[in-house]
């Protein structure tokens, strides 16, 4: 068996526009039904969201005969839960409030087998198709994408150097955490905060790596996908099911 090839890394390699939808419902279900509705890729989100390991592996499962490639987001930037997702067989993660190149740095290792990294060893994981997979070991790494969330003043400061971090494959802007830390807390749409994303991601491209973002605004996107943005998510599945049932609702009133 061949080792699944991750077609969302070579796409945004290829400088090729991902349009991507975020899920935060926790639920397979809705996985599925995103999944087929046509997007390159889906954020798979267990940071702000009540979804734990055993339900992901369920959403992975509805993403199997879809294109749309799932990328997972940690609840943090840390070794254990990257392995047991890993293992679980995610191919891409955006590991959320990166704000140096050491925490950058740590993200790859934890996605690197020895002695390239510190990713534990498992002998026949859903990742190598329960061993099926026989270069597996060596080679998973070609197939790993590395997304880096930048959200904070810190973070923002660093950039550069982030970015430069061997096996960091992205730079993600977080605009609600940023956009807080920079006083605009719930005003994402802000022109001074608009202009400041639009400015970070000219210099991720400027550094040579590839920018992402996510915005429900259509105006917003189509601004942040002509500043450079490769990878952009422009709605996501709590508030296309909120906002819908609200005009559905209102309609009739």
């Amino acid at each position: 068996m061949e080792l699944p090839v991750n077609h969302f890394k070579r796409s945004i390699y290829a400088g090729e526009q991902q349009i991507g939808i975020w899920s935060s419902l926790a639920s397979h279900i809705t996985v599925e039904i995103l999944a087929g509705s046509g997007f390159d890729w889906m954020l798979i989100d267990t940071e702000h969201s009540p979804n734990e390991l055993p339900m992901v592996v369920h959403q992975l499962h509805a993403c199997m005969e879809h294109r749309t490639h799932p990328v997972v987001r940690p609840a943090e930037n840390d070794q254990v839960l990257v392995k047991r997702f890993l293992d679980a067989g995610v191919q891409s993660f955006l590991i959320p409030m990166v704000e140096t190149p050491e925490q950058a740095a740590a993200a790859v290792s934890y996605t690197r087998y020895p002695p390239h990294g510190t990713r534990g060893f498992a002998a026949a994981s859903r990742a190598s198709r329960y061993g099926r997979v026989k270069d597996y070991y060596s080679r998973a790494h070609e197939e790993i994408c590395v997304l880096v969330q930048i959200e904070s003043e810190l973070g923002v400061k660093n950039l550069e150097a982030i970015a430069a971090v061997p096996g960091v494959d992205g730079v993600f802007v977080g605009p609600g955490d940023l956009s807080a830390a920079i006083g605009f807390l719930g005003d994402q749409g802000n022109e001074k905060v608009v202009t400041l994303i639009e400015g970070l991601i000219g210099r991720i491209a400027k550094s040579g790596s590839r920018a992402g973002i996510l915005t429900g605004d259509k105006n917003l996107a189509r601004r942040y996908i002509d500043s450079g943005c490769i990878y952009t998510a422009v709605g996501a599945d709590s508030g296309i099911l909120a906002r819908g049932a609200e005009a559905l609702a209102q309609h009739f009133r």
